[in-house]
């Protein structure tokens, strides 16, 4: 649906048309701004319907879209205008829709254009590794935890890096089945990502394994000329106590040394989630979401609170 290679993004692999085309294929579109023949702003998005509802929102395992600006060298006072009048002629080219949905990249700050046109805003967090030039910094930078848990894996543990994804997906699903989930996405999805980004040499995948050939955990890590981010992980729930996925992403930050400047551990807002991607010494940082809901699809959402506070009302008169 959308075409628009961002070849000079400040932002990341996720808006470009392959990876869209690999996550959501035939499922997305964008809008743009052009000036002088130059794209100076763009806004893809996922299209899904669902009971008759249009839903614009994100694809799976995409952890921000979010518009791109190109970079605008002016002065800041300046660049405030020309991010409104961007920002604004990208909106109001959105397709119609029941639902908005979108995380932007942390690098955008600025969303008082969409506040001014109705939506909403929360905040989420990432963790990231600002600079991989010295690892003697970023070893002391963890917490000893950390650096415990890999020196007691490094003693019976290897890791290696290979083309292995169907070993990968197996040990990425026993991490949703320890806690009695399916796994959120497909083999044919996820084989999708891992062409896209094999064809592109910008993906490898870790696996910290023993001496007897069982794979303790793995990571599964993309990049950009900006940043490498982990995508993807996952360990056997019977050899948790190994200190191998500690292992695993601390030979992907090595490795990711060498192909970008930074380390994106793609947060999570499940506290021990957290807890772990802030060991390794990332710093917090914030990236905004923005919500839109039609008139439509405000009466239907309120029309649910009310059954469900109805439905839990205790039912006077019985015992």
């Amino acid at each position: 649906m959308g075409s628009t290679e961002l070849a000079a993004s400040p932002a990341s692999m996720f808006m470009q048309s392959w990876w869209l085309d690999a996550v959501s294929p035939n499922a997305w579109g964008e809008v743009t701004v052009e000036k002088g023949g130059q794209v100076h702003a763009a806004l893809p998005y996922v299209v899904r319907k669902r009971l008759g509802l249009t839903l614009l929102t994100m694809p799976q395992l995409t952890p921000h879209l979010g518009p791109w600006l190109r970079p605008f060298p002016g002065k800041y006072v300046n660049r405030l205008s020309e991010e409104k009048e961007l920002l604004t002629a990208l909106i109001e080219q959105l397709p119609p829709y029941d639902l908005f949905h979108q995380r932007f990249h942390p690098s955008i700050a600025n969303w008082l254009p969409f506040y001014w046109k109705g939506f909403t805003q929360s905040t989420g967090y990432t963790y990231i590794l600002e600079n991989l030039s010295d690892e003697s910094k970023l070893w002391a930078g963890m917490r000893e935890n950390i650096r415990t848990d890999i020196r007691k894996a490094e003693k019976v543990l290897h890791v290696r890096s290979d083309e292995d994804l169907p070993r990968f997906m197996q040990v990425n699903s026993l991490t949703f089945q320890r806690q009695s989930m399916r796994t959120p996405y497909s083999i044919d999805f996820l084989r999708r990502i891992d062409s896209a980004c094999s064809s592109r040499d910008c993906r490898r995948m870790f696996f910290a394994e023993d001496g007897q050939g069982r794979v303790h955990a793995a990571a599964y890590i993309v990049w950009d000329s900006n940043s490498a981010y982990y995508l993807m992980g996952g360990g056997d729930p019977a050899l948790r106590n190994s200190g191998a996925m500690s292992l695993a992403l601390w030979e992907a930050i090595r490795f990711s040394a060498t192909v970008a400047a930074k380390f994106d551990f793609e947060g999570s807002m499940i506290e021990g989630v957290e807890r772990f991607c802030r060991s390794f010494g990332a710093v917090q940082t914030p990236y905004i979401a923005v919500n839109h809901m039609s008139r439509r699809m405000r009466v239907l959402m309120a029309a649910r609170d009310v059954a469900r506070a109805m439905a839990e009302r205790p039912k006077q008169g019985r015992p």
